[in-house]
């Protein structure tokens, strides 16, 4: 996979209403703003996650181009987007509080313990001193240990079982000095992000900010995983190339 390096020029802001851009943020089956988002892999066009599973369960088309996502397992060929879901959070005032507000207001009301993401995000003095009153904080600390010894055990790996990716690094921009060695390979799981942080290092820049990735003349989101970014953005274009270069 080759991926080209661009050098960010200064940008002037200028003020965007919400509403001239609520039809990119909101889900074409519920006609709210997206939820847990979550994109088609085939066309990247984004719905809420409940919304698209439920609509899946009976169709293997997606509800906007209706072009057939798979015959048969459709539910296999979509992914979260976390950086649709993030600008949606940062551009609709309340929208992430109130949402965690109602999964936490969910799973008590079912009796339930609230997903670790949900709480790790929700999580206030309050509800530290609640546990301490149930007698919960005990179990807590020990499954907190269990998770950690987990996670030392995965890190000890360096990810080097993790499905893997090699990538061509050019440089796309006269201001920036070419890499030495600009052939690198990596974990499927790695983000644009540490890929930038890398090559910022690399080329001693201040800062990561001050460069874009592209594959294919599109600029890549920092939050997209280098296995997303061959299955969306260089899989299906160059479905027959190398399988060095072109595929994982």
């Amino acid at each position: 996979m080759c991926i080209f390096l661009l050098q960010k020029p200064k940008m002037l802001t200028r003020k965007i209403k919400l509403w001239d851009i609520n039809a990119h943020i909101t889900c074409r089956l519920c006609s709210g703003y997206l939820i847990d988002a979550t994109t088609v892999t085939e066309c990247l066009h984004t719905f809420c996650r409940s919304c698209l599973v439920k609509y899946l369960e009976e169709n293997n088309t997606c509800p906007t181009c209706r072009i057939v996502i798979h015959q048969s397992h459709p539910l296999q060929y979509i992914g979260h987007d976390r950086t649709m879901q993030d600008i949606v959070y940062k551009l609709v005032p309340g929208l992430q509080e109130a949402e965690m507000r109602k999964q936490r207001e969910f799973y008590h009301k079912l009796g339930m313990e609230v997903p670790g993401d949900i709480k790790g995000e929700t999580c206030s003095a309050k509800q530290h001193l609640d546990s301490h009153r149930n007698g919960e904080t005990k179990a807590d600390d020990s499954s907190n240990k269990d998770a950690s010894e987990d996670k030392q055990e995965e890190d000890s790996d360096y990810h080097r079982s993790d499905e893997q990716v090699s990538i061509c690094l050019e440089c796309n921009s006269s201001k920036l000095r070419g890499l030495k060695r600009k052939w690198i390979r990596c974990s499927a799981q790695a983000t644009v992000l540490h890929l930038k942080k890398f090559i910022a290092k690399k080329l001693n820049l201040s800062s990561f900010n001050e460069l874009d990735i592209l594959c294919n003349e599109e600029i890549l989101g920092k939050d997209h995983t280098l296995k997303f970014v061959v299955v969306t953005r260089w899989r299906f274009k160059f479905r027959n190339s190398d399988p060095v270069t072109g595929s994982l």
